[in-house]
């Protein structure tokens, strides 16, 4: 994985997040649940506090995060309203139970991402993806890599699966999980445990 030019692009600790891990510690995989994100900054101007309403449908038909909320534009300080809904999937865990991720809904130069991801990041009007919103998580600071160095594995491997997901062309083989259909799900099982070091 090559290194990014760090000089224009926003790092992914300056961003709004919302994890499945939050939503699975809060119990939001189960049915139909509803309740509200906050988040705390302070800066030169004081504290600011900023918030999102979620909805979180779990069932045999619907698997979906619905985001609500609304921004004020810093140069027109025009309001807007967004209403906007991340499809949700899962995979079984090796030891019994699923995990949960977004599917990453929008465009990027006009391509679909569809990318499986397990915390969507806002820099802009939408929560999106890494990818999406072109962030960093390379460090000025070696002290501050080091302070981040469990997100920055997590991301590492997220990278790994997206390159590996396309070169799947069937999961299963004479009732059988495939070769690379195994090792796909040891990188999700990797990657679960690197979001829970990374407390995401």
């Amino acid at each position: 994985m090559g290194r990014y030019d760090t000089s224009n692009k926003t790092k992914i600790v300056d961003t709004k997040t919302i994890s499945v891990n939050f939503l699975k510690k809060n119990d939001y995989f189960c049915g139909y649940n509803s309740g509200t994100i906050t988040w705390t900054r302070s800066g030169f101007w004081g504290e600011q506090k900023s918030s999102v309403s979620i909805v979180v449908t779990v069932n045999d038909t619907v698997k979906q995060l619905n985001i609500s909320y609304t921004q004020t534009d810093r140069d027109s300080q025009e309001r807007k309203s967004f209403d906007y809904k991340i499809p949700l999937t899962s995979t079984p865990c090796r030891f019994g139970g699923k995990r949960w991720w977004f599917i990453c809904p929008w465009y990027r130069n006009g391509i679909y991402c569809g990318r499986r991801v397990g915390k969507l990041y806002k820099d802009g009007d939408y929560f999106a993806c890494r990818h999406c919103n072109d962030l960093t998580y390379e460090s000025k600071s070696k002290n501050r890599r080091w302070k981040y160095a469990p997100l920055f594995n997590a991301c590492d491997i997220e990278d790994k699966i997206n390159e590996l997901t396309p070169k799947i062309k069937r999961t299963t083989h004479i009732g059988k999980p495939t070769k690379k259909y195994r090792k796909l799900l040891r990188m999700y099982d990797e990657l679960d445990r690197a979001y829970v070091r990374a407390g995401i």
